[in-house]
Formats: structure tokens, sequence, C-alpha cells
């Protein structure tokens, strides 16, 4: 027996196609025609391939965590100080929200936000996500006051939310028009206000 019939379309190509689609619209604004159109298939090609577009947005999510810009948010905690943790951290957002080549904002963010209780999988996993980042934000200056490398007085757990929201806010910035240079000024403001 011969090896399958090739797919007659690529999938990480057609993953990419759908990321923008869902980065832009959310995960409910999305309807399965602005899907399929974007990854220049048909319905059939589409359930056969991905089962639904839950299990889609997984993938694409997988994809946007591993590749896209929130990659950097991770790469930023292994700074060898605090400082720099938290610098790089909120430039890391500030780049991630405003990339020429993607849409504005964060997917985690503008994808969670619109969702019904119909689509509480979705949010949960995006929610996850930003939990995740967060602690491993607050572990990390944990571990960062455990070494001397932050002042006595400070609260790893309530500067890691600090930062957190800082970063969702400058998604939700960079959809309302804010720039890269607009959101550098967030991020010097807040490393004034720290004294770090």
């Amino acid at each position: 027996m011969g090896p399958g019939r090739p797919r007659a379309f690529e999938i990480k190509q057609a993953l990419e196609a759908a990321m923008e689609v869902f980065w832009q619209k959310g995960y409910e604004g999305a309807s399965l025609s602005d899907l399929t159109e974007v990854m220049n298939i048909n319905r059939s090609s589409f359930y056969s391939t991905f089962g639904s577009k839950e299990k889609l947005f997984q993938k694409v999510l997988e994809l946007y965590l591993e590749e896209g810009p929130p990659h950097a948010l991770v790469v930023a905690l292994q700074e060898s100080t605090a400082k720099e943790v938290v610098r790089k951290f909120l430039q890391a957002s500030a780049e991630a929200a405003t990339r020429p080549s993607y849409p504005p904002g964060c997917m985690t963010v503008i994808g969670a936000i619109t969702c019904s209780d119909e689509s509480s999988p979705v949010k949960l996993s995006l929610t996850e996500w930003r939990i995740q980042i967060e602690k491993e934000l607050r572990v990390r200056l944990e571990t960062a006051k455990k070494n001397g490398d932050l002042p006595e007085h400070t609260d790893p757990v309530a500067l890691a939310r600090y930062l957190a929201t800082l970063s969702s806010g400058m998604s939700i910035q960079a959809v309302n028009g804010a720039s890269r240079e607009d959101l550098e000024s967030v991020v010097a403001i807040a490393m004034s206000a720290l004294s770090l």
C-alpha cells in the first residue's frame, strides 16, 4: 500500500492564518467561515484535520505560546538580576503588543475577554497561561529576594501581580492604538516608580 494522499494545505501555515483571525476577533468572534476562508480549506477538510473550532484554537494557542510574542516573556525570567527581569518582562510585553507583523495586543488577553459560558474551556486555557506566567514571575522574584537581589520590604507576590497587570494593560492599550513608544514610556515610569 502506498503513502497516503498529501494534504492540500500546509498545517503550520493554516494554523498561522487561523491565529491571526483568533487574535483579531477573539475566540467567539472568529466564525468558521472566517477560519476556513483564511486557511484556504473547505469545512470537510477543516473537520477532518482539526475536529472542531475549539481543538483548532488549542493548536493555535500552542503555536502562539511556543513561537509567538509570549515566548519573550518567559525568556525575560532568565535575566541575572531582578531589575533586569522586571525591565525585560515589561519591554517584552510592550514589544509583543505592538509588533507590526501581528495584530495589536496579546491573543491570551484579547481571546479571553469576549468568551461566554459556552466557551469556558477556551477562556480557562487562556486564563491558565496568564496565571502560569505570573506564577513563574513570582517564583523568580521570590528567589531574587532570598538572594538579596530585591529590597527586604518587597512583596514578590504583589510585585508579580503588578507586573502581570501592567502587561495585560499594555495589551489593551495597544488595541486602543498605543504605539511601542507609548508603551515604552509606561515601562520607564514603572521602572522609576519601583526603584529596584
